[in-house]
């Protein structure tokens, strides 16, 4: 589980998970390239850039500027090796007769194209390494529908079976594509959200970036697009 000499780009980098992965390859000895919309929300999360460590303060719905972003990392630290989705969203939403534009839109631009967009720019740069590796985050409620959360569980679905295509086109290539299904994690979000919930049976977030981390090591080469269930005890 060493992971010098290797080059990790993680999405959604100064939220509560983005925060557990970058922590959690980063003590493990990766050089860092941490994506996220908001500069100062990466400069609050982590400090300041250093040799191992650079910023990416950008829309990942901006296929142009993530291109831009995968470009000028890999220039900086010689190539990129791993490629962790974790940006994504949750919203309760309506029923889905009664779904707006707005929710499908959102639900699905944050959580699936924003992992089309960042596998777009960053996969041929593991092509030219002769290989890497892509964990993507779904949700465990991606596996089936639930009620006010049809354009919730679509857009993980969509997560899951991405994965899976993705998985057969790279495996040959020797690219693992796998995706972790997370249940409810222990987020300050999630605790304002739901205040009468015992978050103790949620998941920790540090829980799951040991599993992301696994996925990305040599230990899962004979790992391909698997959907992993991680699930606190509630």
């Amino acid at each position: 589980m060493d992971f010098a000499n290797r080059t990790v780009v993680v999405t959604g980098a100064a939220g509560t998970l983005g925060r557990a992965v970058a922590a959690a390859f980063a003590g493990r000895g990766a050089s860092l390239v941490l994506i996220d919309k908001d500069a100062d929300a990466l400069a609050k999360a982590f400090g300041a850039e250093d040799a191992r460590r650079c910023f990416a303060p950008i829309d990942l719905l901006d296929r142009a500027q993530v291109d831009g972003a995968a470009r000028r990392a890999a220039e900086r630290f010689g190539g990129l090796d791993i490629l962790c989705n974790v940006a994504g969203g949750f919203r309760m939403g309506e029923a889905v007769h009664e779904t707006s534009p707005e929710t499908w839109s959102f639900l699905l631009d944050v959580n699936a194209r924003t992992m089309l967009n960042a596998s777009n720019a960053v996969v041929p740069h593991l092509l030219a390494r002769g290989g890497g590796k892509v964990v993507n985050v779904g949700a465990f409620a991606g596996q089936h529908g639930v009620a006010q959360m049809g354009a919730y569980t679509a857009s993980k679905s969509a997560v899951i079976r991405l994965t899976e295509a993705m998985s057969a086109e790279l495996r040959e290539k020797h690219v693992n594509v796998t995706c972790v299904l997370p249940t409810t994690l222990d987020t300050p979000v999630n605790r304002a959200a739901m205040p009468d919930a015992d978050p103790s049976r949620w998941l920790a977030p540090g829980d799951l970036a040991s599993v992301i981390v696994f996925l990305a090591s040599d230990a899962a080469k004979a790992i391909h697009g698997a959907a992993i269930p991680v699930v606190g005890l509630g």
